[in-house]
């Protein structure tokens, strides 16, 4: 049995036998008896199995006695033996320790065994291997599962280990020491780690919690009377901990909750329910812990804390043990910091060792002067600032504040300690999340100092500069040391940027994982909401800080700022308010602001003191209270004012004190005390003052009586001990003169002394912040810290750009290219695009590439930017924007130079022209552009290209705008342009076809203009590059097809229609119809929208005066109308118009008559087709908006019916007749324009195939569509300006009249569809008579009395109603205006004719002569012979319509009346014959006064006229009395009127002809009678004989009425020698006319 046998060897020991050693034998003899005998008992019982069971377990506690004196023994041997045996007792579980210590109930056995294995060390005379075994047997007790030491007992342990690390001289000893030193502590801060996981991991649901609190009250008391919660006070002077806390403790993290309530073994759920309240909504006051093992943990880091706080000697030796032992706590604090992970509530006691110990600790040890222990407190400081920030947001405020930023900022540090503080910070750096929440909490917060800014600055500078150290005997070279820190601040600049990557990427990656769409949306608002307050936030305070520095240059220009601003208001109150919650206002300033003597600035002042509260606080403390907020200025003016007030508020928040009888005596004592305070602490007094002096001083001062001694006392032991600050302190020392002129001894000395200062400062801070609590908080989305990027960009850029542009260094340059790697990524992700302009454009400018005269001196880094830019490019092309130009153009110009690295004979003239290289620099260029063209570098530019398909939809389109500006700049070079850029817009082309349609149209619009640029070069390799690539891409493109009503075909085609209307290279167009005619060919059926183009394209290509161009041109077109339209018109229906107007320019090519009827020929063709599919124009569902979009070319006439159709494009498209729109009006509008452009022989033809297309399909036509085909043909009469006369005139007689009776036939065919726009024929009509010349003015007379006769039948009353207003009009508008004596007759006539007609002119002369001078222009409103024959025509268009066309021929004598063809007489009112009647004598009386007119007929003769005969209107006076005579005879005789309207036209006759007729005949005979030729008086034959018929043929009763003065007129015929035609037809009506009369 060990244990038996442990003893045996104590006693086996031959020093046991000595005197001294007498107890300890008695006690092993008196052990071994007793373990003997239980030995004996528990061997009668055992129950013979092979393990022993518990009851026959024989533990060690009992035999401890012998153990524990054998340790005190001063023999070596007899410790080493009673150690070791313990040490295995211990680790075999023989010795528990858990029973009560029978010597001190109080205590567990344990205790006493951790005494006794560390009682042997007694300093470092210790036997080594004593020492040794002590180690070893406090390692088996910290190991030990059954043996568990604590507290007391635990803290010796330690103790021991510490003590025999630091004074044994052994290495080995040493060694071991720290070992089990690190062990323990170890140990213990594991077993905190385990359980605060174990405890945050146990879910608490609460529900299950309140049943089991009802159903198991019973259970949960007793245990919690079992388990007690054991508190402890915090002390500094034994292992109890005395008051730690107090009522400021600050409240429970809501980060992380944790439950305070019995030990470990007790833990629960019923115990963790019944604390739960407690835990949650009561604060403790006093340091709770939650079980022993907490508390053991907290006694060992405040115990290595306060260990780590002792001082040191001025030089103290690297061995001694004092820094020995500051090195070690230090390590083991650092130990167990690195190794606790485990998230801790904000009231955790070790969260409370850390803020009142630790930090406390480092403003000691972070500004040591000895190297080692400064690194091990800032190493300390990392892990505060990576693990611990949650629960130190103020004291890591402090830290970066006082000692960070100061030690950095100082020039008088030395090298080392600057170069610790680096390396401190690039630890932190290493940490994005540390980086990100500095920034955060502390640049982000309104009252917190710049941290990040100011370090990122501080290392700018150092990355540029370092001041050199002046120590001696330098090991290094001063240059190496400046490198090493430039080195360094790099690299933190670099890792500031790799954090803002990390923590981007992180919360991307978070977000992924969010489970849908909406918890992602919601997610990005509120991050976009928090990251708007985080910026707001931001310039908030940088306005603030701008207002806080000018306070202190100038306080009143200040406080204005901040009003303005809205920082402030206007009150004093306001201010007085600022001046007390802003820290950081300086002191000083606030002074002399409120000293000033302005009744505005006593205001604040008064204010500004009311707002403190002085109610039970001692005057001394009141003092110091209020000087905390200001220092007092330095006139006494200023401190009068200030004391006073202060005096007041003083007495007015104490109203029940006792000590001053007035305000005037709490006035002179705080003058008295200020007085005091600067005699006592100021350095220049020599003489001090006494206490007696002091209050000798203040006698008589309470209103005549005496202060009490013992409060003046108090007073001045208080001031003499404690300065108060009543002026603006010195701050921080500082060096007023080089730093290179000192010697290092001042040197050293103003060093300690500046770190003295620096840790007062930051001593006095974190003893202020220990007891606040301040929330930390933490950046949840991406946004959060654009401002932060923002912020450093432009400082970390300088150090990039000038060290990448001064430095040689590999090392150094690489850092600076990783920093422009880094900053190009932040600057993409979180802007601003200034920061990504610059970094990229700088990287760009040092590829030396773009500049000229630069690659001379390439050298290794500026290939490596190249590669840099490059990885960018493939990388960060979704954020690069319009730097992509930059990636690009470098990519450019490398292509080029890669062609230097690889020549073969050096180089070629063109390069070196291009890049400028001299002779000798052609080599070392060589060799640095040969590592370009390596394969790394030719796969990561494809690699671009290949990646744009990966770029999202607005990074592709600037990838494409830059891609194709740079093209662009290579097809201008004005030497020899370069494909480059160009090829690989071919290839990028290929590599997104297969993007979305909305995607690819954004990329094709800008990659298509450019191909329009190439296509239109003058270069001919580059057009015809240009034309083959976009053959390619249609060819890829049109395989994928289009489904219907998609415009992308279109799009992607329009190239090859700009490239032909503005290229005008034979060969270039050549080859573009070569290329659509392929497409044609080989996939018409995928061809949807691009038909479009297709013929756009032949379009142009008709107006060629190449035959070949024009005729592959036409072939193709007339392939496609002639055998794809009839097969697949659904799918080129859409197409149908342009299809149309390219035949139509076909049409118009005046160079190929052929072509040109061809072409007309397929219009027809085409015609046909849309009647044959009118179902589907129907069925498309496309929505149209314009009837007639893309139907003119440039060389349409300004006056074009589209421009008539667009002012109502309703007419075209409602009812949604798209076939119309579509369909018939596109075949109208194009025959319109070969008519307006065309020669006479294809306009002829073209008008044929216009109204043989309207006659043949017009009865399938809709009302509203004949309303636009009028306004289209109408539009061949409006004449162009630019035609002369006699085109006009050609135009006139030839277009104008086949127009004119074209519309009369179409009239006539389709008069029920046509009947409502007859008024707006015969306001054409009209025109044309008015405006047109005389042939176009009789041709419209004649197609006038075509129409009425062919379709009067089917007039309305309304339609005739407007046919005799129209003659009426053409009677008023045609009246001849003859000239008096003094001017000329403008009329032309030529041997008795009309000069324009065929027919017999009105006016009858024997020459002719043009006296007007005018003979283009021949109008009606010009011509007045022109009037003469309108009315004249006017005149026999209405007889003809009224009574045929053989109306004015000489009737017989019996005259047939059998057929009325052509008569329209009964379809005409009597009203409207009236007023035909009354223009026909209107017009006779015109013709009759100028034949009558001998005079001026005779004066135009000699005058105007070469002839025989003078100029007359026989013919005229004639026909029109023969027209009204004829009408009156007709209404006279009809027997259909009733009696009275027959009597009242018998009236209106006779009356008629008598005073008119009967008058004329009268004339008239007398003139025939005296008119000699045969012509004239064949004039009035046919009047004569229709009279006599006319007579003849009455009734009886109305040839009776007609009365026989009448019949007297008509004997007088018999006198004259008549033609025997008249003398019959006179003799029948004398014969009838006697008869009647005899019976």
């Amino acid at each position: 049995m060990f244990l038996r046998n442990s003893i045996e060897r104590i006693l086996s020991d031959r020093d046991i036998k000595k005197k001294e050693h007498a107890q300890l034998k008695q006690a092993c003899e008196s052990s071994l008896e007793q373990l003997n005998a239980e030995i004996e008992r528990h061997t009668k019982q055992s129950t013979g199995g092979i393990l022993p069971n518990l009851q026959e377990y024989i533990l060690a506690d009992n035999y401890f006695h012998p153990f524990e004196l054998a340790c005190q023994s001063k023999s070596p041997k007899i410790v080493v033996t009673a150690l070791d045996c313990l040490q295995k007792l211990i680790a075999y579980g023989h010795l528990i320790g858990d029973s009560p210590d029978s010597a001190n109930p109080d205590r567990l056995l344990i205790d006493r065994v951790v005494e006794a294995i560390c009682f042997p060390f007694q300093g470092p005379h210790t036997d080594d291997i004593v020492q040794l075994q002590i180690i070893k047997a406090i390692l088996a007790v910290v190991l030990s599962n059954t043996a568990k030491a604590h507290e007391g007992s635990l803290l010796l342990a330690v103790r021991t280990c510490f003590n025999i690390y630091l004074a044994s001289r052994n290495q080995v000893n040493q060694s071991t020491a720290k070992g089990i030193l690190t062990q323990t502590i170890n140990s213990v801060f594991v077993t905190l780690q385990r359980q605060e996981q174990q405890d945050n991991n146990i879910e608490l649901d609460l529900d299950e919690m309140v049943v089991k609190s009802v159903l198991d009250s019973v259970i949960n008391q007793v245990v919690l009377s079992e388990h007690s919660v054991k508190e402890i006070t915090v002390g500094t002077d034994s292992g109890s901990v005395t008051n730690g806390v107090g009522q400021n403790s600050p409240s429970t993290s809501t980060h992380h909750n944790h439950h305070h309530g019995g030990g470990v073994a007790s833990l629960s759920v019923e115990s963790l329910v019944e604390t739960l309240p407690n835990s949650i909504d009561e604060a403790g006051s006093k340091l709770e812990f939650k079980s022993t093992e907490e508390k053991d943990a907290f006694l060992i880091f405040r115990a290595l804390c306060k260990l780590s706080m002792k001082n040191l000697p001025d030089a103290p030796d690297p061995k001694s043990h004092e820094l020995r032992s500051k090195l070690l706590s230090l390590e083991m604090i650092l130990l167990v910091l690195q190794n606790f992970n485990a998230p801790l509530s904000d009231k955790h006691s070790f969260i409370f060792a850390i803020r009142h110990f630790l930090c406390v600790a480092l403003t000691q040890n972070a500004v040591s002067q000895i190297i080692a222990v400064f690194e091990k407190a800032l190493a300390i400081f990392v892990q505060l600032v990576n693990k611990f920030r949650v629960h130190l947001k103020r004291q890591i405020e402090v830290f970066f504040k006082e000692i960070i930023i100061s030690i950095l900022k100082s020039t008088s540090s030395s090298f080392e300690h600057k170069w610790i503080v680096m390396h401190t910070i690039s630890k932190i750096f290493d940490n994005y999340q540390s980086v990100v929440d500095i920034y955060i909490n502390y640049d982000c917060h309104l009252t917190s100092p710049n941290i990040l800014q100011v370090l990122v600055d501080e290392l700018s500078k150092i990355s540029k500069n370092t001041t050199a150290d002046v120590a001696p005997n330098n090991s290094v070279s001063v240059k190496e040391r400046e490198k090493k820190m430039q080195v360094l601040a790099l690299e933190c600049l670099v890792k500031v940027y790799k954090s803002l990557i990390l923590f981007y990427e992180e919360m991307v990656f978070s977000k992924s994982e969010l489970s849908t769409n909406e918890d992602q949306e919601e997610n990005e608002i509120n991050g976009a909401l928090i990251a708007q307050q985080y910026e707001q936030m931001k310039q908030r305070k940088s306005i603030i800080e701008h207002g806080i520095d000018l306070f202190a240059q100038k306080p009143n220009k200040g406080i204005v700022f901040l009003q303005e601003k809205g920082i402030i208001g206007q009150e004093a109150a306001d201010i007085a308010h600022f001046f007390h919650v802003e820290e950081r206002l300086d002191k000083t300033a606030i002074g002399d602001y409120l000293g000033e003597g302005k009744d505005f600035n006593k205001e604040v002042m008064f204010a500004f003191i009311d707002q403190f509260d002085f109610s039970d606080v001692q005057y001394v403390q009141a003092i110091r209270k209020a000087l905390e907020k200001f220092r007092l200025p330095g006139e006494a003016q200023k401190i009068d004012r200030i004391v006073e007030k202060f005096a007041s508020r003083y007495i007015e928040c104490n109203p029940t004190q006792e000590l001053f009888a007035s305000a005037d005596t709490a006035y002179v004592l705080c003058f008295a005390i200020i007085m005091l305070t600067t005699d006592q602490h100021s350095s220049q007094v020599r003489q001090k003052m006494t206490k007696e002096q002091f209050m000798r001083n203040l006698a008589g001062c309470n209103d005549g009586g005496d202060l009490s001694p013992e409060f003046l006392s108090e007073i001045f032991e208080d001031i003499a001990a404690n300065e108060i600050k009543v002026r603006g302190g010195l701050g921080a020392p500082k060096l007023n003169v080089d730093i290179g002129t000192v010697s290092y001894r001042q040197l050293k000395e103003f060093r300690n002394l500046e770190l003295q200062t620096i840790s007062q400062t930051a001593y006095a801070l974190i003893e202020a912040a220990s007891n606040c609590h301040f929330e930390f908080t933490f950046a949840t989305h991406f946004e959060d810290v654009r401002p932060m990027a923002k912020a450093v960009w432009h400082v970390c850029f300088a150090a990039f750009s000038i060290g990448l542009q001064q430095s040689s260094d590999p090392e150094f340059w690489k850092l600076c290219l990783e920093g422009f790697r880094y900053g190009v990524r932040v600057a993409c992700i979180y802007g601003p695009e200034t920061a990504r302009e610059a970094y990229v454009q700088s990287l760009t400018n040092f590829t030396l590439l773009v500049s000229k005269n630069s690659l001379n001196h390439m050298k290794a880094k500026n290939v490596e930017c190249i590669k840099l830019l490059i990885t960018i490019g493939v990388d960060d092309g979704n954020f690069l924007g319009e730097n992509w130009y930059d990636v690009l153009k470098c990519i450019s110009q490398l292509e080029l130079a890669q062609l230097i690295g690889a020549s073969q004979n050096g180089h070629s003239q063109h390069l070196r022209n291009v890049f400028n290289i001299d002779d000798k620099a052609i080599h070392t260029l060589q060799e640095c552009l040969g590592e370009t063209s390596s394969q790394s570098v030719v796969v990561a530019v494809d690699r671009i290209f290949q990646g744009s398909s990966k770029l999202d939809g607005d990074a592709v389109q600037h990838f494409v705008r830059a891609l194709c500006r740079v093209s662009l700049e290579e097809l201008s070079l004005s030497s020899t342009p370069r494909m480059y850029m160009l090829q690989k817009i071919v290839e990028i082309s290929f590599y997104n076809m297969n993007r979305i349609r909305i995607e690819w149209s954004r990329i094709w619009s800008v990659l298509g203009e450019h191909f329009n640029v190439a296509g239109c070069s003058d270069n001919p390799n580059v057009s015809h590059f240009a034309l083959d690539a976009l053959r390619q891409l249609s060819t890829k493109f049109l395989e994928k097809g289009e489904l219907p009503n998609f415009r992308l075909q279109k799009e992607f085609l329009r190239p090859f229609e700009i490239i032909m209307e503005n290229n005008t290279s034979y060969d270039c167009r050549d080859m573009t119809i070569a290329c659509v005619t392929n497409m044609v060919q080989s996939h018409s059926s995928r061809i949807r929208s691009g038909w479009k183009n297709i013929f756009i394209v032949f379009a142009v290509a008709a107006t060629e005066t190449n035959e070949g161009i024009a005729e592959k041109a036409f072939t193709t077109t007339s392939d496609i109308i002639l055998n794809i339209f009839p097969k697949q018109f659904g799918e080129v229906m859409d197409s149908f118009p342009e299809a149309i107007k390219c035949l139509s320019e076909f049409a118009c090519n005046n160079h190929f008559p052929d072509i040109c009827m061809e072409a007309i020929r397929l219009i027809r063709f085409s015609a046909e087709l849309v009647r044959i599919n009118t179902d589907l124009f129907d069925y498309e569902p496309e929505s149209i908006t314009t009837a007639t979009e893309n139907l003119t070319s440039p060389s349409s006439p300004v006056g074009s019916p589209l421009h008539a159709l667009n002012a109502s494009p309703q007419h075209a498209i409602s009812d949604n007749h798209r076939v119309w729109a579509k369909g018939w009006l596109s075949i109208f509008i194009q025959l319109w324009s070969v008519i307006s452009r065309c020669t006479l022989d294809v306009r002829t033809r073209s008008l044929t195939v216009l109204f043989e297309i309207i006659k043949t399909y017009g009865k399938d036509f809709k009302p509203a569509w004949w309303k636009d085909i009028f306004k289209i043909i109408f539009k061949i009469f409006k004449f162009s300006s630019s035609l002369s006369g006699k085109e006009r005139k050609a135009w006139m007689q030839t277009t104008c009249n086949h127009t004119l009776f074209a519309i009369s036939d179409v009239f006539s065919a389709h008069y029920q569809q046509l009947a409502p726009h007859l008024p707006d024929f015969y306001e054409q009509l009209f025109l044309c008579i008015q405006k047109g010349s005389s042939d176009l003015a009789k041709a419209s007379i004649d197609v006038l009395e075509n129409v009425v006769v062919s379709n009067g039948e089917q007039f309305t009353p309304e339609v005739w109603d407007r046919t005799i207003e129209l003659i009426v009009r053409i009677f008023d508008c045609s009246i001849p205006e003859f000239p008096s004596q003094d001017t000329q007759f403008p009329m032309e006539m030529n041997n008795g004719e009309v000069f324009e007609s065929g027919k017999n002119s009105p006016i009858q002369n024997g020459g002719h002569n043009n006296i007007n001078g005018d003979e283009d222009d021949d109008s009606v409103a010009v011509s007045s012979i022109t009037r003469c024959i309108v009315q004249l025509e006017v005149v026999d268009a209405v007889t003809g319509i009224l009574f045929g066309k053989n109306a004015f021929k000489v009737e017989g004598p019996n005259p047939s009346n059998d057929s009325d063809e052509g008569r329209m007489y009964a379809y005409v009112s009597p009203e409207h014959l009236s007023t035909l009647t009354t223009q026909l004598l209107a017009s006779h009386k015109l013709a009759r006064n100028f034949n009558s007119n001998t005079t001026q007929r005779a004066i135009l003769w000699k005058a105007a006229f070469k002839g025989t005969s003078k100029p007359n209107l026989i013919k005229h006076e004639t026909h029109t009395m023969h027209g009204a005579l004829n009408i009156l005879f007709h209404l006279y005789a009809d027997e259909k009127l009733s009696s009275k309207d027959a009597e009242k036209f018998r009236h209106w006759l006779v009356s008629s002809i008598e005073i008119n007729t009967r008058n004329t005949i009268e004339s008239a005979l007398q003139d025939y009678v005296s008119i000699r030729s045969e012509h004239h008086r064949s004039q009035w034959l046919a009047v004569i004989q229709m009279l006599l018929n006319r007579t003849f043929e009455l009734s009886d009763e109305r040839f009776q009425a007609m009365g026989i003065e009448f019949f007297l007129k008509l004997a007088e015929l018999i006198e004259t020698e008549e033609p025997p035609i008249i003398r019959t037809a006179l003799k029948r009506v004398i014969t009838r006319s006697i008869r009647q009369t005899s019976l």
